[in-house]
């Protein structure tokens, strides 16, 4: 820790490595400071069942993802798109794909190979890593401060750190055990950063489901589904939880969801449990069953409705509709009222964060000179699909562009190097 790096970055997943990179293939030092004892957890997690990092739907489609953030967004995402993230992968060796979804994958469809050739050519470039550095904030003169937690059973102590710019990566707060805890919020407010409160978002919501039902069917997935709120309507899967409802078609609504529950108290999104079969296919299919067998026994073999599906229904009606016209409209349609998202801690990703007027085009605090914010704990949000590790990668590259441009210029050195 005696070296004095021009640049600092506080955090090591994807949007701080991207940083880091920038900076250093254009000839700056730089110092990755990481809390947890590790680099990439979260972009590890998120590769465990195939690392969807980009999409490759239209690149005016892609911008539409982000919702209200996408006019701030854009510069960036347009100087980083889906084919330079798959021209970058493969820089690393990592062949990618364009999966039936439209989704992009690396061939391997893995995380850690990807991370391990991102570290070697970081390492190459000369940028160093500290690992169980946990930000402090600012001491008297500046400096950045961190909490060194040697491994083992060594002794925390402090650390100060000066640097001409600084890019703070530090993601939002879902997830907290792989190192987002939203402990960065305080620390900036107290230096008059306009900070949104943050949310969860791509997240799971709570409903009252009977006692069977939440012990029978927890952990069930019902696939596919299409699930329709405020006009919308997405295709996809759900899983049941003991207290409500998650899976991608939800998460992609989650947004409008949790809005209308802070306006109204709760929300009601309607849940086709057969998208694939019109109204009339489940009427005809419906009459043309026995009447004397039981209701479950239509449902299962004429509908081929699952057992949780049929229970699903049964949570909307105490008596299932006699008249199949009626039982066709409703399992075209069964009412799912939410009251509450599900924790931050269990959501995907993290909604609020940094504001827009908080930050100046380069994503430069306009309160702190000198220190640029990317990634999840800027105020944005998307569904899933590779839009999330998308931004974080575009948004690191372009709060770099800026410290790039910051340095380059000299300006304030509101941190400056010391010999």
């Amino acid at each position: 820790m005696t070296n004095k790096p021009r640049s600092v970055v506080v955090g090591g997943g994807p949007a701080g490595l991207a940083a880091a990179e920038y900076l250093a293939e254009r000839g700056f030092g730089v110092q990755v400071m990481e809390r947890m004892p590790s680099l990439g957890r979260k972009f590890l997690m998120a590769g465990r069942g195939g690392l969807n990092i980009a999409h490759s739907e239209a690149h005016e489609t892609v911008l539409e993802r982000y919702g209200p953030a996408n006019s701030w967004l854009r510069p960036a995402l347009d100087a980083w798109t889906m084919q330079n993230i798959r021209d970058w992968m493969a820089g690393l060796g990592q062949e990618s794909f364009i999966g039936s979804s439209g989704r992009v994958f690396p061939v391997g469809m893995k995380a850690s190979p990807l991370l391990r050739a991102w570290l070697a050519r970081l390492n190459a470039a000369g940028v160093t890593f500290q690992t169980r550095a946990d930000w402090q904030g600012w001491g008297a003169h500046e400096q950045l401060v961190f909490n060194l937690q040697q491994a083992g059973d060594g002794a925390p102590h402090t650390a100060e750190l000066a640097a001409d710019a600084v890019v703070l990566a530090l993601g939002g707060a879902s997830w907290p055990r792989l190192g987002s805890s939203g402990g960065w919020v305080p620390l900036l407010q107290q230096r008059g950063v306009e900070v949104a409160p943050l949310e969860p978002a791509n997240c799971g919501f709570c409903t009252p489901w009977s006692t069977f039902f939440a012990e029978r069917f927890a952990g069930t997935p019902l696939k596919p589904v299409a699930l329709t709120f405020e006009g919308r309507r997405v295709r996809g899967e759900i899983v049941l939880t003991r207290t409500g409802m998650e899976g991608g078609a939800l998460y992609a609504l989650s947004r409008a969801v949790r809005q209308a529950i802070t306006a109204q108290g709760q929300a009601t999104v309607l849940c086709d449990l057969r998208p694939d079969l019109s109204e009339q296919d489940l009427l005809d299919r419906l009459r043309a069953t026995r009447m004397r067998e039981s209701l479950s026994n239509r449902l299962r073999k004429a509908i081929k409705l699952a057992p949780a599906a049929v229970a699903l229904l049964r949570e909307a009606r105490d008596v299932l509709p006699a008249d199949p016209r009626v039982l066709a409209a409703l399992i075209k349609a069964v009412p799912v009222t939410f009251y509450a998202p599900e924790p931050l801690a269990r959501a995907i990703s993290t909604a609020g964060g940094i504001t827009q007027a908080a930050c100046d085009e380069s994503f430069m605090l306009r309160a702190l000179p000198g220190v640029f914010v990317a990634g999840e704990m800027l105020d944005w949000e998307a569904p899933t699909g590779g839009y999330l590790l998308h931004a974080c990668l575009a948004t690191g590259r372009a709060a770099a562009k800026g410290a790039e441009a910051w340095l380059r210029k000299g300006g304030a050195r509101r941190y400056p190097l010391q010999s």
